[in-house]
């Protein structure tokens, strides 16, 4: 059984769980871990489970709501963290004492169970990297932090059975908001964040039957809604509104399985 769960999304921390049970063997990654320790902690408790249940940490990019604390969590409980070369030298190249894996577009990484199988995306970090995480029967695709969907960001999330999808912002309350110019420019622009609009496209590119859960992640708090966020995602789904799930800030989601 794959199940995931949002610890929390936003401008603030980004973090979620994804976990893989089989044959009586339970394997756990943490995908982006951008909180404080003490504030991760007590988000793990929520979800049952402490920092030592973790087998590995995946960062998908060095911006500080998604790297926070990895380096000190590896350190202080010796677990593996991936990353991209970019997302490394980004960071200053910090020594990790060999728990440090390099991860590249197309190259699958085996966390237990998991096989992690990162892709690049179209964002303003030095080589961002979103995720497939299967269990050989069931796949999840983490897609946030990214201006646009490029066919091969589409070609690599069909056929999953469920979708952490960034819904940034409402292009109208960006352009009213007060941001910089130079700022409304960067998110909106093509290597920023993904619009309700952008977002629901993907969505209904990728919908298919099997298709179980889409949840609604990264929302701005400054720039959306999450009540027009489901319109969105119900109408791109023909779904309604009230199915609709979204990852808080403060409290991320519940555990989904797939």
């Amino acid at each position: 059984m794959l199940r995931f769960r949002s610890l929390g999304s936003g401008s603030t921390g980004n973090a979620t769980l994804v976990e893989s049970s089989v044959g009586g063997r339970t394997s756990r990654l943490l995908i982006d871990c951008g909180f404080g320790l003490r504030q991760l902690d007590a988000r793990l408790a929520q979800a049952g489970l402490s920092a030592t249940d973790i087998d590995a940490v995946f960062i998908t990019h060095e911006h500080g709501d998604h790297i926070g604390c990895a380096h000190a969590l590896s350190q202080r409980h010796r677990i593996r963290v991936c990353m991209s070369e970019g997302t490394w030298l980004a960071t200053g190249a910090p020594a990790f004492e060999g728990r440090l894996h390099l991860a590249r577009d197309g190259a699958d990484i085996e966390v237990g169970d998991i096989t992690v199988q990162p892709f690049t995306v179209p964002h303003d970090a030095r080589e961002p990297l979103q995720l497939r995480c299967t269990d050989g029967a069931r796949t999840l695709g983490v897609l946030t932090d990214l201006g646009h969907a490029t066919p091969y960001v589409l070609e690599r999330l069909a056929g999953v059975q469920a979708l952490l999808l960034e819904f940034n912002h409402d292009v109208d309350l960006l352009a009213g908001s007060g941001y910089p110019a130079f700022l409304k420019a960067r998110v909106g622009g093509n290597y920023g964040h993904l619009s309700n609009a952008a977002a629901a496209q993907i969505a209904r590119a990728v919908r298919h039957p099997g298709l179980r859960h889409v949840v609604a992640a990264h929302l701005s708090e400054q720039n959306n809604r999450p009540e027009i966020v489901r319109r969105a995602m119900a109408e791109a789904l023909d779904a309604s509104e009230s199915e609709m799930l979204t990852a808080t800030a403060a409290g991320g989601s519940p555990w989904l399985d797939l």
